[in-house]
């Protein structure tokens, strides 16, 4: 008998023997009148041992069996160490085949010394921001860090998750936080759901250039303004307001995904297996639907907030790396430390030298150029393509003859006059005399 039943009964005693009343006994023992007249009733008629509870020393029906206790000790303590109580709870039912309560687990674990995981922190008062009302209103995106994959090195996860409902839109793997990352989770969620009103985001370099907010006034007024980054230029063209938050509590909710996610993730890629990070890309499309199923809330305004893309559009030429060009010789250009060659269907393009050219590069269409909204594919050149030298024929000079009227063939050139040194003076003096007098 414990030391509370041996003082019940001390005071039922009292009240049998007409010591104290039976309400002064109910004040005394905390219990109702109608309680203690029934335990004066039960021990006058059986004695002492109705005050022992009846169950006591008896297995409780809905109890678990010690095998089944012993079962879900040792699956906790081998293969699902990492996971938390809640979550352990569920992969019993799913993978185990025992449906057992969050409390049985929760009793048979403590008692066993086994602690969560999950640790569960005091949680300060807090202003706490109200869902939006539409799904696709704002959607908030990040990447974490850690290590995902169990023995492996750390690498990160890059995310969305929708604000209004909490569903997770988008997942991806990459070595680490890139700009090929977001493009999938952007590419994800416009093939899937379309396109959001506006995205939530921190002031990485990828979204923001660390020259933002820098200009003077003077430079503002001279319409000068800060280039966009490369994720912030395909945002601007597919119309998505971008919102960059100033601290991590500004986007709490992805905040909160990835504490989640790095304890329900990291057990369900070891349980299937999953050890290199092209096998966890493939899994994570059924475990966002699996997680939605579980988490997601519905939203106040039940129409949705996307935008569906125009057909007419190549998503994959918007979230790409863009950078302008000049056409050199043989309709080339020279990107990276490579030269590349122009072809359009599969033949030399034809553009004239100094043309400007935008490049388009990312892991989804290699590398493409864009000319007057025409997209030309590119292949690689050993060497920069030469310039084709153009070959004059020479001119045969030709003889000049003179007319027949020219002043060289005239012949009337006037008198001539024949002079023989072998004559004498004084016949000479004659001559010369006689061509005067004539003259004259």
């Amino acid at each position: 008998m414990t030391q509370k039943e041996i003082t019940r009964l001390r005071v039922i005693n009292q009240t049998i023997d007409k010591i104290i009343t039976i309400k002064e006994a109910a004040e005394l023992l905390d219990l109702s009148e109608r309680q203690v007249i029934r335990l004066k009733k039960g021990v006058s008629k059986e004695g002492p041992s109705f005050i022992i509870h009846k169950n006591r020393g008896r297995k409780p029906k809905h109890a678990i069996c010690d095998k089944l206790k012993e079962q879900i000790i040792e699956l906790k303590k081998t293969k699902y160490q990492e996971a938390n109580f809640n979550h352990f709870k569920e992969l019993l039912e799913e993978h185990e085949d025992i449906d057992v309560s969050y409390s049985t687990v929760h009793r048979v674990l403590t008692q066993a010394g086994i602690k969560s995981p999950m640790k569960h922190r005091k949680r300060r008062a807090h202003h706490r921001r109200e869902r939006k009302p539409q799904e696709g209103m704002l959607v908030q995106i990040d990447a974490s860090p850690h290590e995902w994959i169990l023995g492996s090195d750390s690498f990160d996860l890059h995310g969305a998750i929708d604000d209004a409902t909490g569903k997770v839109l988008a997942l991806h793997f990459t070595p680490n936080e890139c700009m090929e990352g977001y493009f999938e989770i952007m590419r994800q969620i416009v093939n899937n759901y379309g396109i959001p009103t506006s995205i939530y985001c921190d002031r990485h370099s990828i979204f923001v250039s660390p020259n933002d907010g820098k200009l003077s006034i003077d430079e503002q007024l001279e319409g000068k303004t800060v280039k966009l980054t490369q994720f912030g230029r395909a945002i601007d063209e597919l119309g998505i307001t971008m919102i960059k938050a100033y601290s991590p509590q500004a986007k709490g909710r992805i905040e909160k995904l990835w504490g989640t996610l790095q304890s329900r993730l990291v057990v369900e890629l070891k349980i299937n297996g999953i050890d290199t990070i092209e096998a966890a890309n493939a899994f994570l499309p059924a475990f966002i639907e699996k997680y939605n199923a579980k988490f997601a809330v519905e939203p106040e305004v039940p129409t949705t907030a996307y935008r569906e893309l125009d057909s007419s559009i190549d998503l994959n030429t918007i979230l790409c790396k863009k950078d302008e060009r000049s056409i050199i010789n043989g309709s080339a250009i020279s990107y990276g430390g490579t030269y590349y060659q122009l072809t359009d269907n599969g033949k030399k393009a034809s553009l004239h030298p100094s043309t400007k050219v935008t490049v388009l590069d990312s892991s989804k269409i290699g590398i493409k150029v864009v000319y007057q909204d025409k997209v030309y594919d590119t292949e690689p050149l050993k060497e920069r393509p030469k310039k084709k030298e153009i070959t004059k024929p020479k001119k045969r000079k030709e003889t000049y003859i003179p007319p027949k009227d020219h002043p060289w063939r005239q012949t009337d050139k006037g008198p001539t006059y024949t002079y023989l040194y072998e004559e004498s003076d004084r016949e000479l003096l004659e001559r010369l005399y006689n061509s005067t007098q004539a003259s004259i």
